[in-house]
């Protein structure tokens, strides 16, 4: 199956199947999740705060759905570069007008993500006017993953972990290795939370930034790789019962000194951006008051709105 899921004892090995997704990684899925609930306002925070370990830990639901909804896959990249040169510039940014040039099959057989943000932020908008806390927490969690590959460089080419370029492995090392080395340098304060007035701009303007990085991305890692050549470029670590190849920790600090903290702005820009939407979806909402919902219990079972194939029903008019 493309782009099928792996378990995260893999996610740093250089010898996993050939995936597109998961995104991130699971560890830092889960902090952008968590550190996102600090940049909230006083009527949100409380209510997020106190299930800030639910929306940390079912950041990767969406990861997980895979093996259950094929259509999952497509929901967290786009490969811009199919659609031609400038493509990032020139792709329709409502989902009624990209289905008009380009078909529903050719969009989800290239990746949705921008357009399924989307989907996703009025489900939780809707959840909110509703002040329906199970449904707000489900699809909070949900949206901060989506919004996070959005920010990923590799989930916007189809060369994806480096399969065209002879970089195999690459996807892995960048979305999960370097932030799992070197998390603790980061600075990842971001401020209070903004409203949206043209949301799915937003999630194209986050496409935009995190495609102008794959040059560096990729030609960084490959200058490094004549560099240290494999002697120096792969070490062994053992993770629980298993020993796997990753990317050694000199390579790993080299490649990421020279990508001058792209990493870190990558997952600012994640962190920044779910924050906006979770208080935009609530604004939009109608503020509901959120303080007598702290107390919930929500189970782990996954929403029923999000089992279906989405449809794009929410803003088929092009507007928002």
């Amino acid at each position: 199956m493309k782009r099928a899921g792996l378990l995260l004892l893999i996610f740093v090995s250089v010898n996993s199947s050939d995936s597109k997704t998961p995104l991130w990684g699971f560890f830092a899925h889960e902090k952008i999740n968590r550190l996102a609930v600090f940049s909230l306002p006083p009527e949100m925070l409380g209510f997020y705060k106190q299930h800030i370990q639910y929306l940390s830990e079912k950041a990767v639901n969406p990861d997980k759905r895979r093996y259950v909804l094929p259509e999952e896959a497509s929901r967290h990249y786009i490969d811009l570069d199919l659609y031609g040169d400038s493509a990032v510039y020139h792709v329709p940014r409502y989902w009624k007008q990209a289905v008009e040039r380009y078909s529903e099959d050719t969009l989800k057989a290239r990746g949705i993500v921008p357009w399924h943000i989307m989907s996703v932020k009025n489900y939780l908008t809707k959840a909110m006017a509703n002040r329906d806390a199970t449904q707000i927490l489900r699809l909070s969690a949900d949206l901060g993953h989506y919004i996070a590959d959005a920010n990923v460089p590799l989930h916007t080419t189809a060369n994806y972990n480096g399969q065209l370029t002879g970089q195999y492995g690459i996807h892995g090392f960048w979305e999960s290795r370097l932030p799992e080395l070197f998390f603790e340098e980061y600075d990842l304060f971001v401020g209070k939370a903004e409203y949206l007035s043209r949301p799915q701009l937003e999630a194209w303007r986050a496409l935009e930034s995190a495609h102008s990085a794959l040059d560096s991305v990729f030609q960084f890692e490959h200058e490094l790789s004549r560099k240290f050549a494999n002697a120096g470029k792969y070490s062994f670590e053992e993770r629980g019962a298993s020993t796997v190849r990753v990317y050694a920790y000199d390579f790993s600090k080299a490649y990421h000194r020279r990508l001058q903290g792209q990493v870190e702005r990558r997952l600012r820009a994640s962190i920044k951006m779910v924050a906006d939407f979770w208080y935009t979806c609530w604004v939009d909402g109608g503020q509901p008051d959120l303080s007598d919902m702290v107390d919930l219990e929500v189970t782990d079972s996954l929403p029923k709105v999000l089992r279906r194939n989405v449809k794009f029903r929410n803003h088929e008019s092009g507007n928002e």
